[in-house]
């Protein structure tokens, strides 16, 4: 049933009506529309350190200034430096640990192995470890927490290791200020026992008393970490976010005066103020008529962009719905980070539009798509103008980083350019605000890190459209031109010098498509591909033979030229089993177009002189070449085959070869369907005959004094 539906869908597309077409414009824009905020948008454009260019700005009403992220940062700082951390007195410890020397003292005696036990000198020695011990539980050990400490440190102005800092001590719900002077940690306490026991007369073995004592010191002035966090956050939460007020008819912005701090501060106040006011006022009919038309005369330029530019997109539906669903999903991605109010809209990853359209069609389209979703975005974004020129530098970027796509490596390599982009532009902008390097928040970049790693999700997108609508990008080129894929691979085994022939083709084609402009990933999987219909009867193929035994001497002039032609169809036959898209297909087709058998209709006319011959059985079933690719793998194949017939290549021979194969196709007509110029074709002619000449060897001749004069001019 899901089949049914899809293949319904995909059915509906394939119908290229102007109704449908049309359709779809107006209900993306009504979609769009949808997805958008519904406040009216704030009417000045500012930056700071640069003038105001509108009318002098007056207040409409009282209005707070809220703190800039500098002042909330140093209230933020001052906060926590008040904030002292909560610590627990846990008594049972200091009992416990009492209670366990006690117990284990004689056994540690008796173990030390001393000749003589005296009840009297353990006692003794009892007595001490008790007072010690007691003493220090009730001074308090406490282990000390670095984040205070180097609180501390900058208050007192000392190294961190001497610091001490004030906290609070909770004991039995009873709250008690205290110092972290006033208590031992257990390295001083330890020495306090050293000092205890040295003084002591009474005490002989000292050492051993010190060693038995470290083993019941231990912390217990717990360190309450959840309260005191949640102690910071609530003294956090009391900041005020404003400082002072701008009242009601007060001078905001100057005209032609540079925008300072205060005048930015003051400004950005009033932008807030003002959206909110105008998400409870604001009438939403005519904020959605506005954005209707907007984003209308948008997706209209659009349409014409494709009408004059890309006309094979703009009468392909299914073309049109990829492109109407991308930019619905990156407006809907967009509208829901506002809703969710994210802290930064650079985390959403804008350079997977230019991406997507880059693989999926090309250069021009990403870049007008691109430009359409920046610009339309930017009507609902503060500080538009950053967003605008990060959004379209790093698009560029994108688009230029993947401009020929040969290695998957591209993608990093892409994703590391724009991040780069990203930054340079983040601190370019805040340095001509700011003029101050302590301006940079190192934090404001995260987002860029974030954007980028979620642009690598366009990559399986562009697989899913792919499989999806029926498009080849890129990618899939990649990996058709992989010549261990299992169908090339049968070629290689079963007709191994057509093999070959495709290889030299390839070469040759992408070389030629290079100079003139063109996909040459596509061309040379075309040329890859052209001929795989000869794995069903390789050995008819001259390439082929090695045995010097040819079995068209068995055959009828009109037979073999059938077997030679059949070449095509069987050709589209596998093709299409293996499910080759119809771009590579269409290589196929038309590497030979509409031209004759000339070998095999010569031979028939000369072995039957007094027989009316019927020409349409030597003719290959076209079509002839459509676009600028499939002409350039028609003279590459026709050039390459005919090239291994000659018997001594020269300069000469190759470069009459070239000019004469060429010369034929064009009075056969065959690229006067084909997007292909003379002067593209005299080009590609040069590129032939060059790398042919290298191919075989030849020395070229450059000394024009040594070359003979034509026969005309003697």
């Amino acid at each position: 049933m899901a089949k049914l539906k899809i293949n319904y869908i995909d059915n509906k597309l394939q119908n290229n009506s102007p109704w449908l077409k049309y359709g779809m414009l107006v209900l993306t824009v009504l979609l769009i529309c949808a997805f958008l905020p519904k406040q009216p948008r704030f009417e000045y454009e500012f930056q700071k350190g640069k003038p105001w260019n509108h009318e002098n700005l007056i207040s409409p009403y009282n209005f707070a200034i809220m703190k800039t992220k500098e002042e909330m940062e140093r209230d933020r700082q001052q906060v926590l430096k008040t904030v002292q951390p909560i610590y627990n007195l846990n008594p049972n410890i200091s009992k416990e640990q009492i209670d366990q020397f006690t117990t284990d003292i004689a056994e540690k005696w008796q173990s030390s192995q001393m000749d003589t036990v005296s009840s009297l000198n353990i006692q003794t020695y009892k007595n001490k470890g008790i007072e010690i011990l007691t003493y220090i539980y009730n001074r308090g050990v406490i282990s000390l927490n670095n984040r205070y400490q180097t609180k501390g440190a900058e208050a007192d102005k000392i190294s961190e290791t001497e610091a001490n800092y004030n906290f609070t001590l909770v004991d039995n719900n009873i709250a008690t200020q205290k110092n972290t002077a006033d208590c031992f940690t257990i390295e001083s306490a330890v020495d306090y026992a050293h000092e205890a026991i040295e003084k002591d007369a009474s005490i002989t073995r000292k050492k051993w008393l010190l060693e038995v004592l470290k083993n019941y010191i231990t912390v217990n002035y717990i360190f309450n970490e959840h309260l005191t966090n949640k102690i910071e956050q609530t003294a956090l939460s009391n900041i005020s976010t404003t400082r002072g007020m701008v009242q009601k008819g007060e001078l905001i912005a100057e005209k032609d005066k540079i925008v300072n701090n205060e005048t930015y501060q003051k400004l950005e106040s009033l932008r807030k103020v003002f959206e909110d006011e105008a998400r409870i006022s604001g009438n939403k009919t005519y904020v959605s008529l506005g954005q209707f038309l907007v984003v209308g005369l948008a997706m209209a330029l659009l349409m014409v962009f494709l009408f004059y530019f890309r006309r094979n997109i703009y009468n392909n539906n299914r073309l049109l719905a990829i492109i109407y669903i991308v930019i619905l999903g990156m407006l809907g991605v967009f509208s829901w980070a506002m809703n969710l109010k994210i802290s930064s809209l650079y985390f959403i990853p804008y350079c997977g539009v230019p991406i997507i359209f880059r693989i999926l069609f090309d250069t021009r389209v990403a870049l007008n798509i691109h430009l359409l979703m920046v610009l339309i975005t930017a009507l609902f974004v503060p500080n538009s103008y950053d967003f605008v020129f990060l959004q379209f530098m790093s698009g560029l970027v994108a688009i230029y980083s993947i401009k020929t796509m040969v290695k998957r490596e591209q993608f990093l390599i892409s994703s590391l350019l724009i991040l780069a982009t990203y930054i340079v532009g983040h601190i370019g902008l805040v340095l001509t605000r700011n003029g101050l390097l302590s301006s940079i928040y190192w934090g404001d970049i995260l987002p860029y890190f974030v954007s980028v790693g979620l642009t690598l999700l366009a990559y399986p997108l562009i697989y899913a459209f792919e499989k999806m609508f029926g498009i080849v990008s890129d990618l899939t080129l990649m990996e058709l031109t992989n010549s261990n894929s299992k169908l090339l691979r049968e070629l290689s085994l079963k007709a191994p010098g057509t093999f070959q022939h495709s290889l030299q083709v390839a070469n040759l084609a992408e070389a030629a498509i290079y100079k003139v402009g063109g996909n040459s990933l596509l061309v040379r999987a075309g040329a890859l591909y052209h001929d795989i219909g000869k794995i069903l009867n390789p050995r008819y193929f001259i390439e082929n033979q090695k045995t010097g035994v040819n079995p068209h001497e068995e055959l009828t002039s009109e037979q073999s030229a059938q077997i030679i032609i059949s070449h095509v169809i069987k050709g589209i036959e596998i093709a299409k089993r293996h499910k080759l898209p119809e771009v590579i297909i269409d290589f196929i087709k038309t590497h030979h177009g509409t031209t004759r058998v000339d070998y095999f209709y010569k031979e028939c006319i000369k072995n039957n002189p007094d027989k009316l011959v019927d020409e349409s059985l030597f003719h290959y079933p076209g079509p002839i070449p459509f676009s600028k690719e499939t002409a350039v793998l028609m003279m590459a194949d026709s050039v390459e085959a005919a090239a291994r017939a000659l018997k001594e290549p020269t300069q000469e021979s190759i470069s009459n070869l070239v000019d004469n194969i060429i010369q034929y196709k064009l009075d056969q007509k065959q690229f006067v369907n084909a997007n292909i110029t003379l002067k593209d074709i005299s080009d590609v002619s040069t590129i032939f005959k060059n790398m042919l000449m290298s191919i075989y060897h030849v020395r070229i001749d450059y000394d024009l004094g040594k070359r003979k004069e034509p026969a005309a001019a003697k």
